[in-house]
């Protein structure tokens, strides 16, 4: 079963309130470090093996966000197939984020 994905400006409000929430970047560490809202950045093409990095328990929220939202929604696939249990995917990505901003 697929979690619901999060939307842009959902993720907005909960950031706005600082709510700690586990964000996962899954984009490559030279476009985290240019820009990013915070959380872990695990590269999409190294996620499966640094699972264990993560640190997350299976049952917490994690919200995987990238660019334009493809890479995070692969990202959410691959959580889902290791047993993690609420995966949500920035819908749009963090351009999404940015337009609303």
């Amino acid at each position: 079963m697929k979690v619901k994905d999060i939307q842009a400006d959902e993720l907005l409000d909960r950031l706005q309130k600082g709510e700690q929430l586990n964000l996962l970047d899954v984009r490559e560490p030279v476009e985290f470090s240019a820009h990013n809202i915070g959380g872990t950045n695990i590269p999409l093409s190294k996620l499966e093996t640094a699972l264990n990095k993560l640190g997350y328990h299976q049952n917490e929220e994690i919200i995987v966000i990238c660019k334009m939202g493809l890479r995070s929604e692969t990202g959410q696939h691959i959580l889902q197939q290791h047993g993690f249990k609420n995966v949500r995917n920035l819908e749009g990505g963090l351009l999404a984020l940015y337009k609303i901003r």
